[in-house]
Parts: C-alpha cells; sequence; structure tokens
C-alpha cells in the first residue's frame, strides 16, 4: 500500500507501467561501434532497451526495467533507466510494489566485453523496529545500490543484441536491500 498523497495511485501506477513496457519494445538501437571522427548525430549514438521478467504462481512477480543510453566515444558510454516491480506472495497473503531508478557508465574492453557501474536507487517497504520496543513495522524508504561488475553483448544484426551481466553490489544490506544477495545478474535486450 502506498503510503503517502505524493506516490503513485494504483491506476497512475498502472499507466506507468504500461508506458514503460511499451517504450521498451519499440523499436531502439542497441550499442555499437562509433567514430568520432565521423561525428555521427546524437540520434545515431543512442540505445534503448532494458529488461522483462514475468512469474506467474502462488507468487507472482513483474519486473520493467527500461534503459537509455549513448556513446560518448567509440568505447565509452552513459545512460540512465528506471525500475518498476510488483510482488505478491499468495501463501503469506503479501504484495509490494518497488520502483525507482539508476545511472550507468559502460566501457567496452573487448568488442563484445563491457565493464559496468551503476549507481540505483529503489523505493521499497523496509522493516524497521520501533524505539523503545520490540515491534517491527513496514515503511516505505529509499534504498541505495552501487553496483559493479562485467557483461557480454551478443549482437543480432547490425544493432540490437542482448546484455547479459554479472554485478556486485558494493553497498549491499542484508535487511534492506531489494535483492537477497550482493550478486546481481541481468539479461536484457537492447534493438
Amino acid at each position: 500500500m502506498l503510503l503517502s498523497k505524493n506516490r503513485l495511485t494504483g491506476g497512475r501506477l498502472l499507466l506507468l507501467v504500461i508506458s514503460l513496457t511499451i517504450l521498451s519494445f519499440s523499436q531502439v538501437f542497441a550499442q555499437r561501434e562509433i567514430y568520432p571522427e565521423d561525428n555521427p548525430p546524437l540520434s545515431e549514438r543512442m540505445y534503448f532497451g532494458g529488461n522483462l521478467s514475468l512469474q506467474f504462481g502462488t507468487i507472482t512477480f513483474i519486473d520493467v526495467s527500461p534503459l537509455a543510453g549513448v556513446m560518448i566515444t567509440e568505447k565509452y558510454s552513459a545512460g540512465v533507466g528506471a525500475t518498476y516491480q510488483y510482488f505478491n506472495d499468495r501463501f503469506f497473503n503479501y504484495n509490494s510494489n518497488i520502483y525507482g531508478g539508476r545511472i550507468f557508465n559502460r566501457y567496452n574492453v573487448l568488442p563484445r566485453i563491457f565493464a559496468h557501474a551503476e549507481y540505483e536507487t529503489l523505493n521499497l517497504e523496509v522493516a524497521n523496529q520501533l524505539p523503545n520496543s520490540n515491534d517491527i513495522v513496514l515503511t516505505r524508504d529509499w534504498v541505495p545500490g552501487f553496483l559493479v561488475g562485467a557483461g557480454y553483448f551478443s549482437p543480432f544484426g547490425n544493432r540490437g543484441g542482448m546484455n547479459f551481466m554479472l554485478l556486485y553490489n558494493l553497498t549491499h544490506d542484508n535487511l534492506r536491500s531489494p535483492y537477497r544477495e550482493p550478486y546481481v545478474i541481468r539479461v536484457g535486450f537492447v534493438f
């Protein structure tokens, strides 16, 4: 349940998720080699994509994480991304919404291998102990993460492809982090 008037309502949140999904599947461009001496326009240096995860059953999990990046040099790119996750556990009668954003940097070490670093902040329900009490309450809070690692880009055609990344969250907190472990594996598409 969203706790503030300033938070997104259910209808607005659904509209945001649908919009982000449409954006992540529209025709977009992937990482590719650019040559600064050719001075390509911004539209040719940009790429879009993201991740989409779906799980249904006793536990329902939906993750929509679009991203947009720009090739700054032939090896270095930077960008931004958004994340929305819905979690519903029917066994424990619990559901939650997680949302937030990230900024990232990538450096192509080899043509298909890249180093990746990102700062992410996610808004989620975290358990907090009340002062002078043993009672635990769930409150919404922003939880930061600084992830570093490497990835592999597998191209499809001239501009599209798939990214496989293994990241490590340097600021992982077992009590507050949405990730169970500091290691994060991501698979995403760019077109």
